[in-house]
């Protein structure tokens, strides 16, 4: 492991966020120094980030938590372009309010992560569209085109894979590497800004930052880039077989964040709460030292810190009390995902497959069928044996629910309107 002085690459190193650094030497004396102000930047491409994103921003939470002043750059222009990094095909180009809509869904989530204010390490948040929108084409070609080497930017992985694969690379999204180099300088011109960080598959844009601020205006920039984050058993971080794992709760409930990281695979456990939680290191080695039956308190903690940092300690400590009472006594959490139907509609039976693909259990009619009769789908705890037999409100608990159950760990209840 590299030898630093800096509290924040210290935790960098040994929390695991560091992949590569272009002058790891030459930050950790800046860092040492005094208050570095450092970026990251987020396009809008969807109303909410997901799983995927949080590696970053805990990047900039580690940043904020030992004094420096992080950037979260919104790319209100760059969304217009789409980043061609790990991506195999084009993304759908999105209409300028389609963007301003998923701007405004999106800083929701950064402001359960960081401190935003006006204070010397107080996160701010900034679009490159304010720049970016107002470029003269031919003064810019002519000012910072020069720099660039199509020889090199081929070479990229971002751009390689596509050309390897003979898909189509647009030259559009060949600029995007451009702009993101072009928002670097800006940052550091305008605000300071020495410091761009992100994903491993980013290193290429970065470097390119770096060194067009070095020709340009004769700064000195760095750039720090994170590993991929991949499960044990090979899997990229955040995929499920239900989708994208969402950060805002209109997306993806907090019982279900709760029960993504409680289903962590048992080599996992340690490396993600280093990662993805506040608790000191010394506690973390303990929990992941738990062995056999214990391994599940490890887990229950990194789910309920996780989701106490993304949706708040409320609902954390809900999530925790539900899957409890769901998994442990056999009971119905009221933190479980709900969904009402019409009470003359249920009172006349609805077939059991078709009531699974409405509680979204499954994503279709066939897919619940499929489920049942795989035997591993539940009423009230007990095995249903026909995908057809009829649910309803003879199947209502005291509690005026009924608790569907798609094998053992997703559960939803239904109640009568």
């Amino acid at each position: 492991m590299p030898q630093v002085k800096s509290n924040f690459l210290r935790a960098v190193i040994d929390r695991g966020y560091l992949h590569q650094c272009t002058d790891l030497a030459a930050l950790d004396t800046l860092a040492e120094e005094g208050r570095i102000i450092g970026y990251i930047g987020f396009d809008a491409t969807a109303d909410s980030l997901h799983v995927g994103s949080l590696v970053p921003i805990m990047l900039l939470r580690r940043l904020q938590q030992f004094g420096h002043k992080p950037i979260v750059l919104m790319g209100g222009g760059t969304t217009r372009v789409g980043d061609p990094s790990g991506k195999d095909s084009s993304r759908q180009l999105l209409t300028s309010e389609v963007i301003a809509q998923n701007k405004a869904s999106i800083r929701g989530i950064f402001d359960k992560f960081l401190e935003f204010g006006d204070g010397p390490s107080d996160a701010v948040m900034l679009d490159n569209d304010d720049w970016l929108s107002n470029l003269n084409y031919l003064e810019f070609l002519r000012d910072y085109g020069q720099h660039f080497s199509v020889n090199r930017m081929l070479s990229f992985d971002s751009v390689k894979l596509r050309l390897d694969r003979e898909q189509t690379l647009s030259f559009l999204e060949f600029n995007y590497m451009v702009l993101q180099a072009y928002d670097f300088v800006e940052l550091a011109k305008r605000h300071g800004c020495v410091l761009q960080m992100g994903g491993s598959d980013q290193w290429g844009n970065i470097v390119n930052g770096v060194e067009l601020g070095r020709r340009t205006d004769q700064l000195t920039l760095f750039g720090l880039t994170s590993p991929l984050i991949t499960t044990a058993s090979g899997a990229k971080m955040g995929k499920t077989a239900d989708g994208a794992v969402w950060l805002n709760e209109d997306r993806l409930p907090a019982y279900d964040y709760w029960q993504f990281w409680r289903n962590t695979e048992d080599a996992d456990v340690g490396r993600f709460l280093r990662l993805f939680t506040d608790l000191p290191l010394d506690e973390i080695a303990r929990l992941d030292s738990l062995q056999g039956a214990e391994r599940n308190t490890a887990k229950k903690v990194l789910a309920t810190e996780a989701t106490a940092m993304c949706h708040g300690k409320d609902a954390a400590a809900q999530a925790e009390k539900t899957a409890e009472e769901t998994f442990e006594k056999g009971g119905t959490g009221a933190a479980l995902p709900e969904i009402t139907v019409d009470g003359d509609e249920l009172a006349a039976g609805i077939a059991a497959f078709r009531l699974f693909s409405m509680a979204g259990l499954c994503s279709s009619n066939g897919e619940a069928r499929r489920l049942i009769r795989g035997g591993g789908a539940r009423l009230n705890d007990q095995v249903l044996s026909s995908e057809d037999q009829a649910i309803g409100a003879s199947d209502l608990s005291a509690d005026g629910v009924i608790k569907l159950s798609a094998g053992k760990k997703r559960h939803a209840l239904v109640r009568s309107a």
